[in-house]
């Protein structure tokens, strides 16, 4: 079923512009206070006195652009966005130095002029104009709506997508860097404490064995069985960490085969419907594949689930792969939990996770990540 879509907003009414032209006006005289004030708390800035007036008069103005951005946005039919950079904690210098270097403000300013200038003249004809036909009629939400748009144009977020993009591929790049340096550190854990080890015991038993072969055959013998028993560990300790890094059957099998494996594996009964037309690159069928082997973990160990499902498609250049089961419900993505590090390897890809878990109602957990497959040449 579609997501409900709510109305657009309409533009306002030409009784409701009426009013409108008539607040814009009023609003001018506020705006020559305004500047008057602007003039003053600047002339006093050799003083003590200039900064705190200074302040109160970013301040009046942020609140006096905010409110022609209301009714611009009313005019237009399309909210205005504010383009401030949050505030920061401190005191008034802080305060000063966030509000003087903030791109917007500087935008508010130069829209200061310009409102009580053109703006005024254009709100003002329009206002007057409104009384007679047919000018009024067509004529003054023309000027309004063209002042409207000198108002967003100058109050309206500038590259904001940029801008949030920008954002986003900073926090997902320190994402992958922290994960990668875990990953390491994790290697290295794993080396230490498992191959490592076991090769350190592989060899000195070699080495007493070789000392006691003359002396003590039977001995000789046993050192030699637990060397090969210490051999055999390390090489499940090796093809165990290979499997973490990157999955034999992943590379051979591509990840329809290797989300069925891990299917197979599963102590609860698991049903994997995948279907691909080719594979994904590597780096995202690999985030992918760990991506529903956390979410098939996590079930197996919180959901008490009966039943589990995975389904992967690929549908308009997004693959996406869907885990859910009949469980108790009631998943949460938190900071540092298990979804929350899906979340951020999946990030790196441009990739989102989204959580359906009502108590109760078992658990759905949607990943999609943005590729394009590639087709077999034996296919």
């Amino acid at each position: 079923m579609s997501e409900p879509r709510l109305p657009d907003p309409q533009p306002a009414g030409r009784w409701e512009l009426f009013g409108i032209a008539f607040a814009l006006v009023g609003l001018w005289v506020v705006g020559m206070v305004l500047l008057v004030f602007g003039i003053v708390a600047v002339s006093l800035l050799i003083v003590w006195l200039g900064l705190p007036l200074l302040l109160a008069f970013l301040a009046t103005l942020r609140w006096y652009a905010r409110l022609h951005r209301r009714l611009a946005g009313r005019v237009l039919g399309q909210p205005i966005l504010d383009p401030y950079l949050p505030p920061l904690p401190g005191g008034l210098f802080v305060r000063l130095r966030v509000r003087l270097t903030d791109r917007a403000g500087w935008r508010d300013l130069a829209w200061l002029f310009e409102v009580l200038t053109i703006g005024f003249a254009l709100q003002l004809t329009a206002l007057v104009s409104f009384p007679f036909l047919p000018i009024g009629w067509w004529g003054s939400p023309l000027l309004l709506r063209l002042d409207a748009s000198i108002t967003r144009l100058l109050l309206s977020p500038q590259d904001e997508r940029l801008r949030q993009r920008i954002e986003a591929l900073e926090t997902s790049r320190q994402d992958s860097v922290d994960h990668s340096a875990a990953e390491l550190r994790r290697i290295e854990r794993d080396l230490h404490d498992g191959a490592q080890a076991q090769l350190v015991a592989l060899g000195m038993n070699l080495g007493l064995a070789r000392e006691l072969i003359d002396r003590d055959p039977v001995a000789a013998a046993g050192l030699i069985a637990e060397a090969q028993q210490s051999s055999s560990t390390a090489l499940a300790d090796l093809r165990s960490l290979v499997r973490g890094i990157h999955p034999p059957v992943l590379a051979d099998r591509g990840l329809g085969g290797a989300v069925q494996a891990i299917a197979l594996a599963h102590p609860r009964p698991v049903e994997a419907d995948v279907v691909l037309d080719g594979r994904p690159p590597a780096p995202v069928e690999s985030a992918v594949y760990f991506a529903v082997a956390e979410l098939l973990t996590n079930s197996a160990k919180y959901a008490a689930a009966a039943h589990t499902w995975v389904w992967i498609r690929h549908e308009d250049g997004v693959l996406t792969a869907m885990v859910g089961d009949d469980g108790v419900g009631g998943a949460q993505a938190t900071a540092e939990g298990g979804l929350a590090g899906v979340q951020r390897r999946l990030a790196a890809f441009d990739g989102t996770l989204s959580v359906a878990s009502p108590l109760g109602g078992g658990t759905i957990v949607t990943v999609k990540v943005p590729c394009v497959l590639r087709v077999s040449s034996a296919a």
